[in-house]
């Protein structure tokens, strides 16, 4: 945990500025959930950041178009997202699952203005988690919980295949990091706790990749009855 509480503390600092500046929390984004990338990118743990209404972007049927100014060394995440109806009490799956309004697919940028990408716990989370932009699909129903875990998805740059990922990469499935983000909320006294109408995106499913402005990129989704993104950056 070395690190995290002064990173936290900045964090907070940064989320009450923007406030202050009339920016709106929209909810959280909850970052490193998929452990396979931790070594590369040297954080071994999740870590959490806010998502504001001036970052998240609502994409119009499954499509989007966003800019890519002012983000440093970006790069695409595929995720999946829960919107809370209530607030989550515990990391209890049926729990979880009735504090939930809907799901939908996610895609966050992430950035970062360390060289090669190689940051720090401590620097993760002063910096938001990482946090440029979520774009967040159609909603859809919320599957089974054992759905959630055995999601595939494919990650294309123009017609290119780039990646593949699965549910089981994020903390085995998105709901157990909902459910991780409930507990380390918990062990931070001056966080900002959860609140009714949150989105809260869960982490990536395929490692972090490069983008740039002129390109598309496309998400495919088995496993679960949900829609993919496609995404123009300008």
């Amino acid at each position: 945990m070395e690190g995290s509480v002064e990173g936290y503390a900045a964090a907070l600092r940064y989320r009450q500025e923007r406030l202050r500046e009339g920016w709106r929390a929209a909810g959280r984004k909850i970052g490193f959930t998929n452990r396979s990338i931790w070594p590369r990118y040297g954080v071994h743990q999740p870590i959490w950041g806010t998502v504001f209404d001036r970052t998240l972007h609502v994409a119009t049927q499954d499509a989007c178009s966003v800019g890519l100014e002012g983000l440093a060394q970006p790069r695409i995440e595929p995720e999946i997202c829960f919107k809370l109806k209530a607030v989550p009490r515990s990391a209890d799956t049926e729990a979880l699952l009735a504090c939930l309004d809907w799901m939908a697919h996610s895609i966050e940028i992430v950035q970062c203005d360390q060289p090669g990408w190689k940051t720090s716990l401590a620097h993760s989370t002063a910096a938001n988690g990482l946090h440029g932009l979520l774009i967040v699909g159609t909603p859809v129903a919320v599957p089974e919980a054992q759905a959630l875990a055995g999601a595939h998805l494919v990650l294309r740059r123009g017609a290119t295949v780039v990646d593949r990922g699965s549910g089981r990469n994020v903390l085995g499935s998105p709901l157990v990091a909902l459910g991780h983000l409930v507990e380390l909320l918990r062990s931070q006294a001056d966080a900002p706790p959860l609140a009714a109408g949150e989105i809260v995106t869960t982490g990536t499913l395929t490692d972090a990749h490069p983008v740039a402005p002129g390109e598309t990129w496309h998400t495919e989704i088995a496993g679960i009855s949900m829609p993919g993104l496609t995404v123009r950056f300008t």
